[in-house]
């Protein structure tokens, strides 16, 4: 926040040497469901990450133009990977299927914007 300046912490320095717990718990996918879908897609395989990144990236975009609601993400993402799931365009074991994965991704994700306004 102060950058380039630089301020004085009201706290001490963090030491986590001395005396401290950390709890880890798993994370709540239901909450969260853009961990969800990305855990899915790498238990998937294949070019579904592609397919996840593409059009997550297309999602956002859309969002920040204003042309899909927040919660609109997730579920733009949830159906390029579930049209992938029940019929892949490529294996995604070289560049080439991934770039295909990627391009017909972006292309879904675009064309499906409307129904999630």
């Amino acid at each position: 926040f102060a950058y380039p300046e630089r301020w004085e912490a009201p706290v001490p320095p963090l030491d986590m040497t001395r005396g401290m717990t950390l709890e880890f718990h798993p994370p709540d996918v239901a909450r969260f469901r853009c961990l969800g879908l990305a855990y899915r897609a790498l238990e998937a395989g294949g070019g579904m990450t592609a397919v996840l990144n593409a059009a997550n990236e297309v999602a956002v975009a859309a969002f920040l133009d204003r042309r899909l609601p927040f919660p609109g993400i997730p579920a733009l993402i949830e159906a390029a990977l579930d049209e992938w799931a029940r019929e892949p365009k490529s294996s995604g074991d070289s560049l080439t299927d991934i770039r295909t994965a990627d391009a017909w991704a972006r292309a879904h994700a675009e064309a499906q914007i409307p129904a999630f306004q």
